[in-house]
């Protein structure tokens, strides 16, 4: 709500001064109220300081139209889903709107609206019931300073990339500023190497991810494959399923979760904690080498097509995407701290 009230609430009572319209609606701060037809426009935030508040959006009585604007920002298809169906008056037209700029084909907006129904990005039209509309400041040009396209045409020309992305609204195939540029899609064949896991356990709705790491000190190669990128796991579920997947393989682990740790090497799984150190020296390890990640490792390409730095000069990560790499990370300070270590230890 910080937000919406410096830009969308400000802005939306601007155009009703703009039209006329001042003394036919009553606004009282998130609340604005059509006083002929007792229409009710209520601005919400769906994240609160303390997570997020789907719960009591969705308990709100007799809305028809849900605009979500910045819709690029909710990375949790569930809460959209959860908002969404409640979105069920009868005798009206019930519409979600969301209102967004285009960020990677990874976000599940693209996939969903645009992948799974066979749309294109840029697409104006109507599709399963979906009305598209795409907009760019050529739709606006009559009205745009002309210091202002000058700067666009300077980006044409000096970006392009950033062009297609930035000024016309296109989809990226991975996010800007991305922190490993140094990977690539091959077979997971380690040959004689030694081979391990590591293991980032999740939270709420973050994922438990396992993948199996073999690193090549003397081609400079890091092989990688997704064993397991699962959320909702209980201690039992989690250790059948690794014992399943990778056996008595060494498992080096988050060593924020001690009692977790303890839970499954109870149950049988060979998996020891990791000593962190900083993220950044763990990153930069990995930057050493060349990745190669395995095709069938979906989650570990979309990690790292999106996994971007806050600010590269200070060496900031942005905390998203990164639930199958903090996991490799621990496997990779592990096994650099200690070069005599192999697949298996002592307990």
């Amino acid at each position: 709500m910080t937000s919406a009230h410096l830009s969308i609430i400000p802005e939306f009572l601007e155009k009703i001064g703009l039209l006329g319209y001042d003394n036919t609606f009553s606004v009282n701060k998130a609340e604005v109220i059509n006083l002929g037809n007792k229409s009710d426009i209520l601005f919400r935030g769906i994240k609160t300081s303390a997570g997020n508040q789907t719960a009591s959006l969705k308990s709100l009585q007799g809305i028809s139209t849900w605009v979500l604007d910045e819709a690029e920002e909710l990375v949790d298809e569930n809460i959209f889903d959860t908002i969404d169906l409640s979105i069920r008056e009868k005798k009206v037209q019930n519409r979600i709107i969301l209102v967004l700029n285009p960020v990677t084909k990874e976000h599940w907006i693209y996939k969903r609206f645009f992948e799974d129904k066979g749309v294109e990005g840029g697409f104006n039209g109507v599709k399963d019931n979906v009305c598209y509309i795409h907009t760019n400041y050529l739709d606006n040009k009559d009205n745009l300073s002309t210091s202002f396209l000058e700067r666009i045409k300077s980006i044409k020309h000096n970006n392009f990339k950033k062009y297609q992305h930035k000024i016309l609204g296109g989809w990226l195939a991975k996010a800007e500023g991305v922190v490993f540029e140094n990977w690539s899609i091959g077979e997971f064949n380690p040959d004689d190497l030694q081979t391990s896991c590591g293991m980032d356990f999740g939270f709420s709705i973050d994922p438990d991810s396992l993948t199996e790491v073999a690193i090549d000190k003397k081609h400079k190669k890091i092989y990688l494959k997704e064993h397991l990128y699962r959320n909702g796991l209980k201690s039992q579920e989690l250790a059948q399923i690794v014992l399943d997947k990778v056996g008595q393989t060494l498992i080096i682990a988050d060593s924020a979760e001690p009692r977790l740790i303890a839970d499954l090497k109870h149950l049988g799984v060979n998996i020891k904690a990791v000593k962190k150190g900083t993220i950044e020296s763990g990153i930069t390890r990995l930057q050493d080498y060349q990745l190669i990640v395995s095709p069938e490792s979906t989650n570990i390409a979309k990690e790292l097509n999106n996994y971007v730095y806050a600010d590269k000069g200070s060496k900031l990560y942005v905390d998203n995407y990164n639930h199958a790499i903090d996991g490799i990370r621990y496997n990779i300070i592990y096994h650099l701290d200690n070069p005599n270590a192999g697949r298996y230890f002592v307990q």
